[in-house]
């Protein structure tokens, strides 16, 4: 069973919404291919926060957040 709690919150400024999906992605000069960072989206921030990673050219892919919020 999960809760409330176990469901991530959207990583835009101030957002507090669930997120609805998780942004995968790192800095090809900073991070190796097998280091990835992670950032929730709620449906209204998804598409900024995509924009910004992969405006400045770092590999983003974006997955769904299973129902219940848990993250593997």
């Amino acid at each position: 069973m999960t809760s409330e709690a176990d469901t991530p919150t959207c990583s835009a400024r101030g957002c507090r919404e669930a997120a609805a999906w998780m942004l995968l992605w790192r800095n090809p000069r900073l991070h190796t291919p097998d280091r990835v960072k992670r950032w929730a989206a709620c449906e209204t921030h998804l598409e900024s926060l995509r924009s910004f990673l992969t405006d400045r050219g770092f590999p983003c892919e974006t997955e769904a957040v299973p129902q219940g919020g848990a993250m593997g």
